[in-house]
């Protein structure tokens, strides 16, 4: 088996590197990829081909859920935000109430 044939991250303890140049796939290339068939007297793909894609397929999928839970943490963090000004808030209110 050949390394474009192991999952990856296998071989790298799991880090994955892009360069500069690489740019994310976009739906519609992925719906439309054909990929060529193998020699003569087999069938089927050409799995080098197949094993490729799906490792750039990996990468991006990563990407978005590591886009994903960083927007989810911001989130939780300014809605933490605003209960603690709310609560301030109130608190400001009840006192310039008591005040009177």
């Amino acid at each position: 088996m050949n390394a474009n044939n192991q999952r990856p991250g296998a071989a790298s303890g799991g880090a994955t590197y892009r360069s500069a140049a690489y740019t994310s796939l976009l739906p519609w290339q992925v719906r439309e990829r054909r990929f060529a068939p193998v020699g003569f007297g087999r069938r089927g793909l050409n799995p080098d081909d197949v094993y490729a894609f799906l490792d750039r397929v990996t990468v991006d999928m990563a990407a978005v859920y590591a886009a994903l839970a960083e927007s989810r943490r911001e989130t939780a963090r300014i809605k933490a935000e605003l209960r603690r000004w709310q609560t301030d808030q109130a608190r400001a209110r009840n006192e310039r109430g008591q005040n009177r």
